[in-house]
């Protein structure tokens, strides 16, 4: 839609020949920041690419892991077979040797005892290892249906903060998912004043809004990052530098966040990056006040999964 409405504009700018310089270049700058979205979601686009490549690898291990498993099952029950074979031709050299001396039936008898003792043995095993890859598959099928659930859920709550949040659409607020986690960015123009970790009131109205959804989910994790350009602090006051800055704006969000009681406040955690995680060059002014914002990081919980992995493996 972006890309669509700052081409429109590029197009009539162009074609009307009273439009000042001033309102071409505004329409340039908009067409160049359309075409930084374009690289960013392009980027975006090969990091989702690199997880599926990744969950993809983690699931041929497993399964390479059962194929194993499955081999060593089936030498087990050609041992058992063989097994079989060989105590069935003692049993009629048993038959055979019943007429012999009683020294030579002993012998026999101990080794058919032998036989059954390691026949027994086997068959154990056996049973342990068809338990084991029962479990094994079972565990498998119940981790991707995990993760496959856990995907879903991030989806639906990217589509439910996006809804959430439309009436702040176009006022410096995006929400996007990625790299199986959800990305609520704030520039500083919706929250503070230039130098100011407090919140105004149009920006308090963005974070309780995304705090009711957060109260729905209570099993979010939610990192709350600040960032700044790389501009130095130079006010007087309890400021020294852009990351107090930037850690005292994340910490004013959690502030907000935290006056929802149905919102789990061991799931929030309060960052200060500073200037060192930018989104944008900071050679212009339009790409100093990209990097001016607040990154709310939401994370499913992981602790289910790596469980699983711990049994299976």
């Amino acid at each position: 839609m972006i890309k669509k409405i700052s081409l429109g504009l590029l197009v009539l700018a162009l074609s009307t020949s009273c439009v000042s310089k001033k309102i071409y270049n505004d329409l340039e700058n908009k067409y160049a920041d359309s075409k930084k979205e374009n690289r960013s979601l392009t980027d975006e686009n090969e990091d989702l690419l690199k997880t599926k490549n990744q969950l993809d690898l983690d699931r041929t291990a497993l399964t390479s892991d059962l194929s194993a498993s499955k081999a060593a099952l089936d030498k087990l029950k050609a041992d058992y077979a063989a097994a079989q074979n060989k105590l069935e031709v003692l049993q009629d050299s048993y038959a055979a040797l019943e007429k012999n001396s009683g020294e030579a039936l002993q012998s026999n008898m101990k080794k058919n005892r032998d036989l059954l003792g390691q026949l027994d043995e086997k068959a154990k095993a056996l049973a342990v290892e068809q338990e084991r890859l029962s479990k094994s598959a079972q565990r498998l099928q119940e981790l991707e249906d995990l993760i496959a659930a856990k995907e879903a859920n991030m989806k639906k709550l990217k589509e439910t903060l996006s809804n959430a949040l439309n009436s702040f659409e176009g006022k410096g607020l995006t929400v996007e998912q990625k790299n199986g986690k959800v990305y609520v960015s704030m520039e500083n123009k919706l929250l503070f004043n230039s130098g100011s970790w407090s919140v105004g009131s149009e920006g308090k109205k963005a974070v309780v809004e995304l705090g009711k959804v957060l109260g729905d989910n209570p099993e979010i994790s939610v990192l709350i990052e600040g960032h700044t350009d790389d501009d130095a602090f130079s006010a007087s006051g309890p400021i020294a530098d852009n990351w107090d800055l930037s850690t005292k704006r994340a910490t004013a969000i959690v502030a907000i966040l935290s006056e929802n009681s149905k919102i789990n406040k061991q799931s929030l955690t309060a960052a200060g990056r500073g200037e060192f995680s930018p989104l944008a060059s900071n050679a212009t002014a339009d790409g100093k006040a990209k990097n001016r914002r607040i990154e709310i990081i939401l994370t499913p919980r992981l602790d289910e999964i790596a469980e699983m992995l711990n049994e299976i493996n």
